[in-house]
């Protein structure tokens, strides 16, 4: 049994965990799945996944306070998939260090493919593999947050133009606009092209626009 990858998916509506672990695992790759924040954290502890897919709006412990343990100890790279897509999520998936933002609904023909570049992506930056440096339990202090940069950094890869900017912009245009993920970005770089800006700076003013939605409307 030859599988892709080790992928941690969490959400609390048992329906979507069913259909992600079910999608993905007919897709090839091993899955991990969880319910709650906690349960999730002791997963990614005891698995070492080499991607989490997290719903962000859960009972107890969200989808970002995983995320920040994720990167600060477990430094596994993270995607966030959610119903949400006001300018206060947009804001704290960037900060947090996402690679990528799926808004709901989504099936699973647009899911797979963000997470085989986000796979793709990590075996040519050559992260180390979860867990690689320590499997000691975190300090009961937590540092300091650490730095945005998401941990594949796919800005290294010239052959891949989803930067994180790019990929959260283009999430959020399929799901406004009802496309799939080639058709949204088409639209945005053709937007980039009459405005005469490159695409990153065009999802830059996107994503930092007063209001994000509304403008969504007019690409």
């Amino acid at each position: 049994m030859n599988q892709k990858g080790k992928i941690l998916v969490v959400d609390d509506d048992r329906l979507v965990l069913a259909t992600l672990t079910h999608g993905l695992a007919q897709a090839g790759y091993e899955v991990i799945d969880a319910d709650n924040g906690d349960d999730a954290i002791l997963l990614a502890r005891q698995h070492k996944p080499e991607l989490a897919l997290l719903d962000i709006r859960m009972e107890g412990k969200s989808g970002f306070d995983v995320a920040v343990y994720l990167r600060d100890y477990c430094q596994i790279p993270f995607m966030f998939l959610s119903a949400f897509a006001d300018e206060a999520t947009i804001k704290q998936v960037k900060e947090l260090g996402a690679l990528t933002y799926l808004v709901k609904p989504l099936d699973i023909q647009q899911i797979v493919p963000a997470v085989e570049a986000a796979f793709a992506n990590r075996a040519k930056t050559h992260v180390p593999p979860a867990g690689a440096s320590s499997t000691a339990t975190p300090p009961a202090t937590p540092t300091a947050v650490a730095p945005t940069a998401p941990v594949v950094a796919t800005t290294a890869v010239p052959a891949d133009p989803l930067t994180q900017t790019v990929s959260i912009a283009v999430g959020i245009v399929m799901h406004r606009n009802s496309l799939d993920r080639q058709q949204a970005m088409a639209k945005l770089l053709q937007q980039a092209q009459q405005e005469g800006r490159t695409l990153e700076a065009q999802c830059e003013r996107l994503l930092n626009a007063q209001e994000v939605l509304a403008g969504l409307g007019s690409l």
